[in-house]
């Protein structure tokens, strides 16, 4: 490959994708202005696949939607002007939805590279609108897994609901491979292996940062629900996710757009309307705050051993040899700190090898998640009002109030603090927007409430 120089490149292309139903592989080709293709693979287990003509046709608009938005990877590297789809035409839906999902979801990207990407990219329109068919997929669930509480929370309460369920993930982690199996479901692991041309050219100095993987991920399982006949696809993102970092004289930067309730909304709608009438998007624990999903997992210890929240374990490479917990990162203070209120200190220590809040060190980790001194980590955490209620209820416990992260926020953060806004218990209630389908949502409703 010749010498990469974003700023000289004019024109990202989608060239073209397919899906061969001997091997299950999807190809997703990319390129830049004439160079050379960038191919992503798709891989869904159980090939040879044999479709009926309205299924086939649905699994190939859902191959082209998989391909235009797993093209943000791509896009980034040179962030161009100019978009073109070399092998087919979209409707102005669909160009709408994936224009969001581009500006939306490189809002951290764009935060931390100084870039503007409001207007600059615009997908080609030349096709028609047309309504999706009813396609008669069988009643069955795939629930995306990520190894953490979350799923594992969505996971049990739909066996409980009686849902039948494929636990799904995807990529080659071994830690969440042993969290899907010890479900004792059925269980589906996707393939994808990102172009290499992708990591070469960010040796040579791409635009490089956060995408919305989840966003990937959505439109991965879509096809592969599609292809095993399921009509739901099932994510566990909570309320707090719609909440972003507040940066002075920026705004709001979500890290995790893709996980919010304007993406499900847009994306779950656009799949019924345009892919297949009886696939469902949607995410179980959309109605529940992160504390109110801590509180659901601390009702059984059975995953204690197993689940893992730490994104240091996970790494587009591969995952790193540390151990499922690192203690330091944001996304480990937030997790020990939610399970806090709601389960033994003894039992939490055990999960987490150390008690993260009796050490001073960490100080400015808890500080971000409190909003104190600074803004909300790009990390999938709660809101600040979150953490504030979850450590303002510690300090009324005897076995945490002496803890030196405790203690410090005590004396120096709770009296700048309006104690009329800690109340924990407001924070587990069920409410908002969410697309659980009207039946399964009484059930989950009574469950999470018991």
């Amino acid at each position: 490959m010749t010498a990469f120089d974003k700023h000289q490149v004019a024109c990202f292309r989608f060239v073209r994708c397919d899906f061969a139903v001997d091997t299950g592989v999807a190809r997703l080709v990319y390129a830049f202005d004439q160079g050379p293709e960038m191919v992503e693979t798709i891989t869904v287990p159980g090939a040879p696949f044999v479709l009926e003509p309205e299924r086939a046709a649905a699994v190939q608009r859902a191959l082209q939607l998989l391909h235009l938005i797993a093209g943000v990877s791509y896009y980034k590297a040179a962030v161009p002007d100019t978009v073109t789809i070399d092998g087919y035409r979209i409707d102005a839906a669909t160009a709408a939805l994936v224009e969001t999902v581009y500006l939306n979801g490189l809002g951290e990207f764009a935060y931390r590279n100084g870039l503007d990407l409001r207007g600059r990219f615009r997908l080609p329109v030349h096709g028609e609108q047309v309504a999706a068919p009813t396609l008669g997929l069988r009643s069955h669930a795939l629930v995306a897994i990520g190894g953490g509480k979350d799923s594992l929370v969505s996971i049990e309460a739909l066996r409980r609901a009686g849902i039948e369920e494929t636990v799904t993930w995807i990529g080659g982690s071994q830690l969440i491979r042993a969290c899907a199996e010890r479900t004792g479901l059925p269980t589906l692991n996707l393939g994808r292996a990102l172009a290499p041309e992708l990591f070469e050219l960010n040796r040579q100095g791409a635009w490089n940062g956060h995408i919305p993987v989840t966003a990937v991920n959505s439109a991965i399982m879509v096809l592969a629900a599609l292809l095993q006949g399921a009509d739901q696809v099932v994510f566990s993102n909570e309320r707090s996710a719609s909440y972003g970092s507040q940066i002075p004289g920026t705004g709001e930067v979500n890290h995790q757009w893709s996980k919010g309730w304007a993406f499900e909304q847009a994306f779950g709608n656009h799949v019924q309307r345009y892919v297949a009438a009886d696939l469902q998007y949607y995410s179980l624990l959309r109605p529940m705050s992160e504390l109110a999903v801590a509180r659901q997992f601390t009702k059984t210890d059975f995953y204690d051993a197993h689940f893992s929240s730490c994104n240091r374990n996970f790494h587009i490479l591969g995952e790193r040899p540390v151990n499922r917990w690192c203690g330091v990162c944001p996304k480990c203070h937030f997790v020990f700190l939610a399970l806090a209120p709601f389960m033994s200190k003894a039992r939490l220590v055990r999960i987490f090898g150390r008690n993260l809040l009796d050490d001073l060190d960490q100080a400015g980790g808890f500080d971000a998640l409190l909003e104190f001194q600074d803004h909300k980590p790009f990390e999938c955490v709660g809101e600040g009002t979150e953490s504030r209620a979850a450590m303002a209820t510690l300090a009324t416990r005897a076995d945490w109030k002496e803890d030196a992260l405790v203690k410090r926020f005590c004396n120096e953060i709770l009296p700048q603090l309006d104690a009329s806004e800690l109340a924990l218990e407001p924070l587990l209630e069920l409410q908002g927007e969410h697309r659980i389908p009207a039946a399964l949502w009484e059930h989950v409703r009574a469950d999470f409430t018991a």
